[in-house]
């Protein structure tokens, strides 16, 4: 990462994000003032165990939900509490986003899942970057075939092609790999990790697998609504490594 990131506008800021639910009497703290910055490129893996606060944050980063306090900046726009018709443009310009169960439209072809987000916020021709990106996830020759026509592993690449269509600076994740077996999730994860990198996309992954956290740049680890551990990681096992590593060493 380059040395003067840090001076950079963080392309993520959370700022004292609390949200709590009515429970009967009882009010629930499900996060409570949660504060960080992610930079522009970084890629963070949000860990903790189930009833952390992790999936309740990334709704709360991509303006899905409404917080109880505090709020979110998406590259120096503050979401939190945008009418609708505002923040769903904000959110179909800057954000990507993959969900655990692929959130195909069935009626769809692969090809067109990937176009309905580019005709829903963007103007002229998607379908030679809708193209492309099906054919760099390996999908070039099932561009029109169904959701149930694909395997698992091939609606969730299906999935990442839509999340990068409209070139998002921002991605966000809620278990990509989740629904997945051993090969199949790591081939995911090694494809979401090299669009991170040539598409220079933040990148922020929510998940249980400890290996997929072990690629990031960076884990914040949530407990009880709050976060107990936010670490660089020293050494990122990840696919495109070794490319990084040459290129920082050649700068």
């Amino acid at each position: 990462m380059n040395e003067d990131v840090g001076t950079l506008q963080p392309m993520i800021a959370v700022n004292g994000l609390r949200k709590s639910i009515r429970n009967g009497p009882r009010t629930v703290d499900i996060l409570r003032g949660l504060n960080f910055k992610v930079p522009r490129g970084q890629f963070v893996a949000i860990m903790g165990a189930s009833g952390s606060g992790k999936s309740t944050l990334l709704g709360l980063l991509a303006g899905l939900d409404t917080p109880s306090g505090g709020g979110v900046l998406l590259n120096g726009t503050a979401i939190s509490y945008l009418p609708e018709d505002m923040l769903a443009q904000v959110r179909g310009k800057t954000v990507g986003f993959v969900f655990q169960s692929y959130q195909l439209i069935p009626t769809l072809t692969a090809l067109e899942n990937v176009l309905l987000v580019h005709e829903l916020n963007a103007e002229g021709d998607g379908k030679p970057r809708a193209r492309q990106l099906l054919t760099s996830v390996g999908l070039g020759d099932r561009m029109d075939h169904y959701p149930v026509q694909l395997s698992g592993g091939e609606q969730q690449r299906v999935a990442l092609a839509r999340a990068f269509v409209l070139r998002p600076p921002i991605v966000l994740a809620d278990e990509p790999t989740g629904n997945l077996d051993t090969t199949n999730g790591a081939h995911v994860l090694e494809l979401l990790l090299d669009l991170n990198r040539t598409e220079g996309t933040t990148l922020v992954l929510v998940t249980h697998d400890a290996t997929l956290a072990a690629c990031a740049d960076r884990r914040i680890v949530l407990c009880d609504g709050l976060i107990v551990s936010d670490e660089m990681n020293a050494d990122p096992h990840r696919p495109d490594r070794q490319t990084t590593a040459g290129t920082a060493a050649g700068a």
